[in-house]
């Protein structure tokens, strides 16, 4: 692990961006809308913490409405390691799916000033009916 390249992701970071690229098209969709709200945490310690939302959700008025509100969202935490130049592990203890819960999370960065941009790897989305492709997730520092 490189203590640099953990150290350099260390802090507050506000979400800008939220996209999935499907495999089987490169079709490139804003998953939370071209607005979306949200916060990921890394810590000196190694634990990283991330809420994502669409930024037009409003209070249920009915159960239909609360459910409806599970798929505008993900959240998740766990311990957190660096490999190499571009990548992080986060080993999940915690998230508003459980399929997520106990899993390795892999994803790959590039840091450039106050801009992080995070890849992940081929994945089968949960919000997506399990459709295989990778989120595009970027942040700045706040």
């Amino acid at each position: 692990m490189s203590q640099s390249n953990h150290a350099s992701l260390v802090g507050l970071w506000k979400l800008k961006s939220i996209q999935f690229e499907a495999a089987d098209t490169g079709e490139i969709a804003d998953v939370f809308g071209p607005n979306p709200s949200g916060y990921m945490i890394h810590t000196g310690e190694g634990r990283v913490m991330a809420i994502l939302t669409r930024a037009d959700r409003a209070p249920p008025k009915e159960d239909a409405d609360g459910s409806a509100l599970f798929k505008t969202m993900m959240a998740y935490t766990g311990t957190c390691r660096t490999e190499g130049d571009d990548k992080f592990i986060t080993n999940v203890d915690l998230a508003w799916h459980p399929a997520w819960n106990g899993t390795e999370q892999t994803r790959f960065f590039k840091l450039e000033g106050d801009a992080l941009s995070i890849t992940t790897a081929q994945q089968a989305n949960p919000m997506l009916g399990g459709r295989m492709g990778r989120g595009i997730i970027t942040w700045t520092r706040a």
